[in-house]
């Protein structure tokens, strides 16, 4: 994490006016950004003087007030010290430990609050979103669905919701997995309430995270934010049960529109909580009824990570291979190479490694070339 002891007098500064610009009232991600494409860095937004603030579109005599004013309170040390206290580590863009995936979409929030850890196996992540009000059927699908994919080696993301979002959380943290709970408040202010202890069992076994300074309570506006985030840190987002108005639709439209897969399970036509799906689901959202219907869409990476076994993935299919098939594949390499050196290399009969290039092919992990020879996709 980009924690508060920094490395140079300029990371702290940096730090403490990421800070320092997060808890400026009225300041959203668009704003945000709109402020660092005129000024460049959060301390050229603090140094700019209030004509040159208000010359960015939406920027009115308010909010340049608001930031003077921010500029010259104790605002950004109080909240730096807390999160000392309570061991939340503050993630900012551009590090080496933001999240990848979420570093990907047209808005990323410029500075992760952090209670846990965010780790390089979290990029390979599958969202699982629902209905607050949810059936026992939902409930019942969100856990199976999050258990099986945790075991599978994915991490599950979601927003510590009632109904599917804590089934999701809940059937990932059974499985033994990893998982990531995105609040539309401060992550020392839980909402809903009861849900305390599940987000310390999520902060011990992966992260909650807000872009909201720690202790902020939760606004009507904060979610629909927070839905970008959710989608933006996943692979692809699964729909459970939803209305055809609701969060986890905008989430999957969202999902949809930086670039990933949206999934959607089919429910009863007589439970209103189906009908946001089947709404997506005619869209062209995929079908999900395993968590093989979503393991079998996932492409190849944006870029190569590393699994919870600590093992380099490149497509997410990898994760589902059996030794002999990961053996095979290694020995595959990064340039074109003849079976015989695989037979070779793997120490796998010939007969053994002919019949896994099949299905490795098949999977869309390499391809043949002439002269016998292989390259790995």
């Amino acid at each position: 994490m980009n924690s508060i002891q920094s490395d140079s007098d300029d990371d702290l500064r940096h730090l403490y006016a990421s800070v320092t610009l997060a808890c400026v009232s009225g300041i959203g991600p668009r704003l945000r950004q709109l402020l660092l494409e005129r000024f460049g860095s959060p301390e050229a937004v603090l140094a700019a003087r209030p004509e040159e603030l208000r010359s960015v579109a939406r920027i009115g005599p308010k909010i340049s007030e608001e930031i003077l004013a921010a500029n010259v309170d104790s605002t950004a040390e109080e909240v730096i010290a807390l999160c000392c206290r309570h061991s939340v580590s503050i993630c900012l863009e551009g590090s080496s430990d933001y999240p990848s995936l979420l570093a990907r979409i047209c808005d990323p929030p410029g500075i992760l609050f952090v209670r846990g850890t965010i780790q390089p196996c979290d990029s390979l992540a599958i969202a699982i979103v629902g209905a607050r009000h949810a059936t026992s059927y939902g409930i019942k699908v969100a856990e199976q669905l999050a258990g099986n994919l945790a075991r599978a080696g994915y991490t599950i993301i979601s927003g510590l919701a009632r109904g599917i979002d804590a089934a999701a959380h809940r059937g990932a943290l059974s499985a033994g997995g990893r998982t990531i709970a995105v609040l539309g408040s401060g992550v020392l202010n839980i909402y809903p309430p009861e849900h305390e202890q599940l987000a310390n069992e999520i902060a011990a076994h992966g992260a909650v995270i807000s872009e909201l300074p720690p202790l902020v309570h939760p606004s009507p506006g904060a979610f629909p934010q927070r839905n970008r985030i959710v989608s933006g840190m996943a692979l692809g987002t699964v729909v459970v049960q939803a209305s055809e108005r609701s969060g986890a639709i905008i989430t999957a439209r969202l999902a949809s529109e930086q670039g990933r897969e949206v999934f959607a399970v089919p429910g009863s036509i007589e439970v209103s909580v189906s009908r946001g799906c089947h709404m997506l689901l005619r869209d062209g959202a995929k079908l999900v009824e395993t968590a093989s219907d979503i393991l079998e869409e996932l492409g190849p990476l944006f870029e190569t990570t590393t699994s919870r076994d600590g093992l380099t993935i490149r497509n997410p299919v990898e994760l589902q291979l059996d030794d002999q098939e990961r053996r095979v594949l290694e020995a595959a390499g990064d340039c074109a190479v003849l079976v015989d050196e695989i037979v070779e290399t793997s120490g796998l009969a010939a007969s053994q490694v002919f019949s896994t290039l099949s299905v490795l092919e098949m999977r869309k992990l390499l391809r043949r070339l002439p002269g016998n020879r292989v390259e790995r996709i």
